[in-house]
């Protein structure tokens, strides 16, 4: 399977560059089983697209500020982007700069401090932070979000409210879990009151969700790896759904990710730790009975993940709708209801490490 059976044409314009005044004010393309026909709808109708006794999972992640600007002593210019923190205000990090930095090398920050250049993993750096405090309350004041690259702005002051869903409460993300970012508190009341439950995963979105595919041939594409937390409350509370016959409902590619990989015998277990899980077509989706989910990037390893759940062609059929009917893709953007593919495989995923 190739990278490119997963291309579509997007017209630039409708890469979305700003959220909707409202969270819930979005649409939403619902993508039936089987051949049902797509039905164009919106966020806010879902209370009367789920039934009492369903579960919402949402990812409950929260984005930390994590580009920050310094300078070398040379008077280099250097872009920070923190990948995950570590103990000891240390953090893995990508680095802009004109050229590679060496250990030792000393990056004056804009915010205030300096961190140190430890050495390389791989893609990333390992940086030591010297600056005031914890390095998670400095980056509250001195970071700033990063948003997406597709967006071709600066942040706002609305973006530091909006590119974080209502219910973010774990810290440790460098990106959004977007299809969380329609839910406001009152769509969240009308859900309850129509008995929908809610569950919560942790799933900490690393800078590789961005990363394109550099090979064709998707079995030798190298994932990267996120940390993840499963707790034994929600497995209760899915197993507690099914046996009453409700359904498990993922808000989100990141909480499919999570589950799928708190399921190494194929039954929910509580889990914390890292996944490197590659979802792509030939693997059965066990842990979800209905995904909503934004729209992704062409040939990225999430298109394969959805395409995995509901069928390749039915998702570029979807997409092709999306695209004639002018929905808004990507972060910022419009939301599908997904629904499984009678005929998804049963095989194992792909894990790669980087």
């Amino acid at each position: 399977m190739k990278k490119s059976d997963f291309h579509f044409e997007l017209p630039p314009e409708l890469i979305a560059q700003a959220p909707l005044a409202e969270r819930s004010a979005s649409r939403l393309l619902v993508v039936p089983p089987g051949e049902g026909a797509f039905e164009d709808r919106g966020i806010a109708d879902l209370p009367e697209l789920l039934q009492p006794g369903d579960l919402l999972v949402f990812n409950d992640t929260r984005v930390i500020p994590a580009r920050v600007f310094g300078h070398k002593a040379s008077g280099g210019r250097v872009e920070i982007l923190i990948e995950r923190l570590l103990p000891g205000n240390e953090a893995r990090a990508q680095l802009g700069a004109s050229k590679p930095s060496r250990p030792g090398t000393r990056i004056i920050l804009e915010g205030g401090g300096e961190a140190e250049v430890l050495g390389r993993e791989g893609a990333f750096y390992l940086l030591r932070f010297d600056v005031d405090g914890a390095l998670d309350a400095w980056l509250e004041r001195a970071g700033q979000l990063p948003l997406p690259p597709y967006i071709r702005r600066q942040p706002g002051a609305g973006d530091s409210a909006r590119y974080q869903t209502v219910f973010a409460r774990n810290t440790g993300a460098v990106a959004a879990p977007t299809a969380g970012l329609h839910f406001d508190e009152a769509l969240l009341q009308r859900l309850r009151a129509r008995g929908v439950g809610f569950g919560h995963v942790t799933l900490h979105v690393g800078a590789g969700t961005f990363q394109p595919m550099r090979v064709d041939d998707i079995h030798a594409h190298l994932m990267h790896s996120e940390w993840l937390d499963v707790g034994a409350d929600l497995v209760a509370q899915v197993q507690a759904t099914r046996a009453a016959g409700g359904r498990v409902i993922a808000v989100g590619t990141t909480v499919v990710r999570a589950l799928e990989s708190a399921m190494p015998e194929g039954e929910l277990q509580p889990f914390a730790g890292e996944t490197r899980i590659f979802i792509y077509p030939g693997y059965r989706i066990r842990s979800v009975d209905a995904l909503v989910t934004n729209f992704h990037l062409p040939e990225s390893t999430l298109l394969m993940l959805v395409s995995a759940f509901s069928g390749r062609e039915r998702i570029l059929a979807a997409y092709e709708h999306a695209v004639r009917t002018r929905y808004r893709f990507f972060s910022y953007g419009d939301a599908m209801l997904l629904y499984p593919s009678a005929g998804q495989a049963d095989t194992a995923p792909l894990i790669t490490g980087d």
